[in-house]
């Protein structure tokens, strides 16, 4: 059975949650986790995209029921990744018991002792589904007014659920650690004002152009430059959530 199950959302898109949920997990493989990243970003799939991989089978064979999920998954970095499926609204519109079907072959999979699950943007009951499902659930955040309403919506959602004790927020391409700390405590006083709860700050990952020099030659930033201060941050992140649990 797997042992940890972490959901990365955002309220909308371009916040850099892909990215982030990539990077996490490289930077947890090489803390020697065996790690899964599911591209959960049903229909609207970029994981391999952004990695340059070319898959011969992805999410949706397996929900197909054509290829085994083990079969599906590629490797790169020390981890593994079950593509998702680009440009099919099947997928995001699947139906409750084949999403079920899912994500408990995923809450089994003997293989990895965690689990990365990035999210679409936005609401839908398929992403509103796999945030409850996992243990954790990180929502990514950037200084962008649309990116704060967004994530607070995300957050909002989730309020009514216990598990948003599990919840935290993630400040991604902030100018400065200080810039990030403010738009953290933004959206928590937002939080704690209308939810009555403030969510923990897992993280704040700073603007840094070699991210962007990485995701454009399709490669890995911790093998690309690893000594850039994204990296650095990324790793902190995943140090903190082993620390968390």
């Amino acid at each position: 059975m797997t042992g940890r199950i972490f959901a990365i959302a955002s309220g909308k898109g371009g916040v850099g949650k892909t990215w982030l949920a990539i990077t996490l997990s490289h930077a947890l493989a090489r803390a020697g986790r065996r790690v899964l990243l599911f591209d959960g970003d049903l229909g609207l799939a970029n994981v391999d995209i952004q990695l340059g991989l070319t898959p011969a089978a992805d999410l949706a064979a397996v929900v197909a029921g054509r290829v085994a999920l083990r079969d599906a998954v590629v490797r790169i970095g020390g981890f593994h990744i079950l593509p998702g499926h680009s440009g099919s609204g099947t997928l995001a519109s699947l139906a409750p018991a084949a999403l079920e079907q899912l994500l408990a072959a995923l809450r089994a999979a003997p293989a990895y002792d965690t689990i990365v699950l990035d999210l679409a943007a936005g609401l839908d009951r398929p992403v509103r589904r796999m945030a409850a499902f996992a243990d954790r659930l990180f929502v990514v955040a950037t200084d962008e007014p649309t990116s704060l309403t967004d994530a607070y919506a995300v957050l909002k959602l989730h309020a009514a659920d216990a598990r948003t004790r599990n919840t935290a927020i993630v400040v991604n391409a902030a100018a400065t650690r200080a810039a990030g700390e403010r738009t953290y405590q933004t959206l928590a006083r937002a939080c704690e004002t209308f939810l009555g709860h403030t969510p923990p700050c897992l993280g704040i990952v700073r603007r840094d152009d070699h991210v962007r020099d990485a995701i454009r030659r399709q490669t890995l930033l911790l093998e690309r430059h690893p000594n850039c201060p994204a990296a650095a941050d990324v790793e902190a992140l995943a140090v903190s959530m082993d620390a968390r649990g």
